[in-house]
């Protein structure tokens, strides 16, 4: 919960990115729980002796402190939270996925707490061992839901008929998936693996190959086909 003295508020929060700012200090993007992404500045926090110098790092859960009412804002405060375990490896590469997705389609000063949460559980995922793939859909899906693009991953878009699981589709990102006409070159998909992403099963491999295609060609709509950072930099490495 947050709270609100003096003019100040404070609440949970995680650092999505830093840029340094002048000689000592630092722009923070962070994902707030009741107050959503926001824009804060940490006066002087590189200077060595900084209270909070160390603790604005990425994927670990802060309580911060803030004020101001333009798009800016100046943090006053920040303290470690809960535990939570580090990212390395390939889990450190979704992480930053993650972050950018968040930075890219998340609108300031526009709360949404049960992302907050499912960010939270999905940290916590990638940081145990294994099951990368689908952590990452997950979150994905739970990301378009909550933005107000919610997949819908059952019917047919042109007969509103239940998907049949033999047949393929290709897919519209506002209004689902259509029966793929004959020798279509779109990437297509079967009715089984999105009737299982929509019951969020995850038991046959293909359900998770064929959703990896599925959001990469949702969120290519929704980024306007601007290729994410992450992609690039990381273009050698196998992110689930």
């Amino acid at each position: 919960m947050s709270s609100e003295r003096g003019g100040k508020v404070r609440g949970p929060a995680y650092v999505l990115h830093t840029l340094p700012w002048r000689e000592t200090s630092l722009l923070v993007e962070v994902l707030t729980r009741d107050h959503g992404r926001l824009a804060l500045m940490a006066r002087g926090a590189r200077r060595p002796r900084s209270p909070v110098r160390g603790l604005l790092r990425a994927f670990q859960p802060l309580q911060l402190e803030w004020f101001g009412k333009a798009e800016l804002r100046t943090m006053s405060q920040a303290e470690w939270a809960t535990f939570q375990p580090l990212l390395d490896g390939q889990a450190l590469y979704c992480g930053l996925y993650l972050n950018e997705l968040m930075l890219r389609l998340l609108a300031r000063d526009d709360p949404h707490p049960g992302l907050y949460d499912a960010y939270a559980e999905t940290l916590m995922a990638l940081a145990a061992v294994g099951g990368e793939g689908v952590v990452l859909r997950r979150f994905e899906l739970r990301l378009l839901k909550e933005l107000g693009y919610g997949l819908q991953l059952t019917l047919d878009a042109d007969s509103a008929r239940p998907l049949d699981p033999a047949a393929w589709y290709t897919f519209d990102p506002e209004q689902g998936p259509r029966i793929a006409a004959a020798r279509s070159n779109a990437v297509q998909f079967s009715g089984r693996a999105l009737c299982a992403m929509a019951a969020d099963d995850w038991t046959e491999p293909t359900t998770a190959v064929q959703a990896k295609a599925l959001m990469r060609h949702v969120l290519a709509f929704h980024l306007g086909h601007q290729d994410l950072h992450t992609r690039k930099l990381f273009r050698e490495i196998t992110l689930p």
